[in-house]
């Protein structure tokens, strides 16, 4: 089916929408990698903005301004743009973490790690690529033992209850609220000046999943995994090239009830201009005891939320996230492709709507 009659199927099956008059602004996107193989396969989905990959897993020449202006090229060449890159902070556990230090609090060393934050940045701006993508993350992307979903595939899944805390530290030690909290302000205070500088969007990753603020997890209160967290996040340090890669599904973690929540938290941080990215995947429950599913299956309506984004005037990518893992589906190839018409169908329905 192609994305104009599955858009077409959608508008019969979504309530009727009366037209707001407003442009859609928002991409198809990715983030699966900048390969030959990975570009001409998004050249021919129509995926035509990306996040590329990691230029390098260390600090190297690779991260320079004319290696970056080879990477857009090469990007371009293809018939995409590329909006975003990863800087070496990514979502991995903290030992296994490219800069560790800046979540560890360690100085002198964490000073060296965020000097070359800073310069990636400048080589970013430099070479016209506008904006990055990073994570704050000490615990690394959390889950209990998967479970079987749609058709026997398999689906990552949170239970707090059955997750084990064991060791009942990690290397990190004990990160109360107040520690997290002074370390991502002393990171933010150094980082977002010199993004406003060079015009470079920074773009955080809420912790995945949220966990009570009571207890955290193996000694660490994730202090991101919250609608809350995520505003004093912002507020530390405004400014209009400070926001958030916005996992909608690790958003929708955070909530009790997701599909009656999560548009309101679109429309609050999406009004503010704080979205600088979309993760745009589905769950099945809330809070504490999730499963993470395709876009078409989880709880949230994935229409309603589109025309939320719609309605604030979003303009960056709509990006699948965690799929499934399917039985001869290497790498969630076929997953992704699903993904990525699906999500099609829907800007071609909120383009229909007017």
């Amino acid at each position: 089916m192609s994305a104009a009659a599955a858009a077409s199927s959608l508008a019969q099956a979504a309530p009727a929408q009366k037209s707001t008059g407003k442009k859609v602004l928002m991409k198809l996107g990715t983030q699966n990698g900048h390969s030959d193989e990975q570009l001409t396969l998004c050249a021919a989905l129509g995926v035509n903005n990306i996040c590329s990959g990691l230029p390098s897993s260390k600090i190297d020449g690779n991260w320079s301004t004319e290696s970056l202006v080879k990477l857009r090229e090469k990007v371009e060449s293809k018939g995409i743009k590329l909006d975003m890159i990863p800087l070496p902070l990514s979502s991995a556990y903290i030992t296994r973490a490219e800069l560790p230090n800046i979540m560890l609090g360690k100085s002198p060393e964490r000073d060296r790690e965020i000097d070359s934050v800073l310069e990636i940045i400048r080589s970013a701006s430099k070479a016209g690529i506008p904006a990055v993508k990073y994570n704050m993350s000490i615990l690394g992307v959390v889950r209990s033992a998967p479970t079987k979903g749609r058709g026997g595939a398999t689906y990552s899944t949170f239970r707090y209850a059955e997750a084990k805390q064991d060791p009942p530290l990690t290397e990190a030690g004990r990160v109360t609220e107040e520690i997290y909290w002074d370390r991502i302000t002393y990171f933010l205070k150094r980082v977002v000046p010199v993004a406003e500088e060079f015009k470079v969007k920074i773009a955080c990753h809420p912790h995945d999943p949220g966990m009570p603020a009571d207890k955290g997890y193996r000694g660490v209160n994730t202090v991101l995994g919250s609608v809350d967290g995520l505003k004093k996040f912002l507020n530390i340090m405004p400014s209009k090239y400070h926001g958030l890669n916005f996992c909608q599904g690790t958003v929708s973690e955070m909530l009790k009830e997701p599909n009656k929540e999560i548009i309101d938290v679109i429309k609050y941080f999406g009004s503010r201009g704080k979205i600088f990215n979309v993760h745009f995947r589905n769950i099945e429950g809330g809070f504490l005891s999730f499963r993470e599913t395709l876009p078409d299956n989880g709880d949230v309506n994935f229409i309603n939320c589109i025309r939320a984004y719609k309605e604030v005037g979003y303009d960056g990518m709509l990006m699948p996230d965690h799929v499934p893992k399917i039985d001869g589906d290497t790498g969630g190839r076929q997953a992704f492709a699903y993904c990525y018409g699906y999500i099609n169908a829907l800007l071609q329905l909120v383009k229909m709507e007017g």
